[in-house]
């Protein structure tokens, strides 16, 4: 009896448990979409907008309603921006879903992936609810603040530099998911 190289053996138990795995995957990206908005409604609800609380000599709460996207880029562009930007998150996030479907070789990626999925859906949630994305968090150092920011943004930007990390690690260069290292 001959068998089948290890990664032909089953290739539809393969693909059935790696779709199993994606949508504990998507079901993560939610739970991190979740936590976003539960923490900017505390804000909202407790937090008048543009009160300040110091909690430390460097980091501040407040609340600021964003309708531009990083560094308030487009902020004052009128309203279409608001679309513009929602369609640029739905379109990354699916962009995402479907690598992740497809597999990806490294943990790490597929990490960077779920926190950016999380990130940009629960930033696009806030623009299609009301118009501009909720920010909370405020880092200073003296009278310099770098632009508040919320959790959503932590998650997407720590995917993006997660995939950076992930792209010097060794090996990963003509890797695909699901194959190993042949020598």
């Amino acid at each position: 009896m001959t068998h089948a190289p290890a990664g032909l053996a089953a290739p539809g138990a393969a693909r059935a448990a790696r779709r199993g795995h994606w949508w504990r995957l998507m079901a993560a990206a939610a739970l991190l979409l979740s936590l976003d908005q539960v923490v900017k409604w505390l804000v909202a609800t407790n937090l008048p907008r543009g009160e300040v609380i110091s909690v430390t000599t460097w980091f501040n709460l407040v609340h600021g309603l964003n309708p531009g996207a990083a560094f308030s880029f487009l902020a004052d562009a009128g309203g279409w921006q608001r679309h513009a930007l929602s369609a640029v998150g739905v379109a990354v996030s699916g962009t995402l879903a479907v690598l992740l479907w497809r597999g990806i070789c490294s943990r790490l990626e597929t990490l960077a992936y779920v926190g950016m999925i999380g990130g940009a859906l629960g930033n696009v949630v806030d623009r299609m609810r009301i118009g501009a994305v909720v920010d909370y968090l405020d880092l200073h150092w003296r009278d310099m603040h770098w632009p508040a920011f919320n959790l959503a943004d932590i998650f997407v930007v720590g995917g993006a530099v997660l995939l950076i990390v992930a792209s010097f690690l060794p090996g990963r260069a003509g890797r695909r998911a699901g194959q190993g290292h042949s020598t």
